[in-house]
């Protein structure tokens, strides 16, 4: 058994949806939809180095773009363990329908305004999406405490929260690039 295990944090690949350009409200609650269902670019090559050749198993968000990430990644035979409570954190679009603007204004200041608990209505909040990342952490550590390895394929907002708890937990991070598509954050601990 090795003395260290290992956590890799993926974030799916970029989605193919068209982002340019200034949106209304709806034409940002419409991109809203369309990301959720996008496949993602092909991805050309695999970053050697950064992951382990031999995985067996990887657990996944069900949503399309981390799916998809995870077979282009890993291939056809790998054990997809796919969960809900590997979902991005929930989101919605807030503001006023008038004008239009750049996708970020919207999405940054409806995630803000989420946050602050002022965005929640329909979808899980923020208070629970944390804790469903602290969740998901404990189960990823488990995972790597028994397994040598626990690697996940998911989201961006998810994967920051899930690696402030396994921090707080006493992981150390080797790599940090989880916000960018494709980004893999590893983190290690001693057994």
């Amino acid at each position: 058994m090795a003395e260290t295990a290992h956590i890799y944090l993926i974030r799916h690949a970029r989605p193919l949806v068209e982002r340019s350009g200034f949106f209304s409200k709806a034409a940002a609650q419409q991109y809203l939809q369309e990301y959720q269902v996008a496949e993602v670019e092909e991805i050309l090559e695999r970053q050697e180095g950064l992951l382990p050749h031999e995985i067996n198993r990887v657990f996944c968000s069900p949503l399309p773009r981390a799916k998809a990430t995870a077979r282009m990644l890993f291939g056809p035979d790998v054990e997809l363990v796919e969960d809900a409570a590997f979902r991005e954190f929930e989101s919605r679009i807030a503001g006023l329908p008038i004008g239009k603007f750049p996708l970020a204004w919207w999405q940054v200041t409806s995630r803000m305004l989420w946050m602050l608990g002022l965005n929640q209505r329909e979808i899980e909040s923020f208070r629970d999406a944390r804790a469903r990342a602290t969740q998901v952490a404990q189960r990823l550590a488990l995972e790597a405490e028994v397994q040598g390895l626990a690697v996940l394929v998911a989201h961006g907002f998810l994967n920051t929260f899930i690696k402030r708890t396994l921090r707080r937990q006493g992981w150390k991070v080797l790599s940090d690039n989880g916000r960018q598509f494709l980004g893999i954050t590893q983190l290690e601990k001693k057994r």
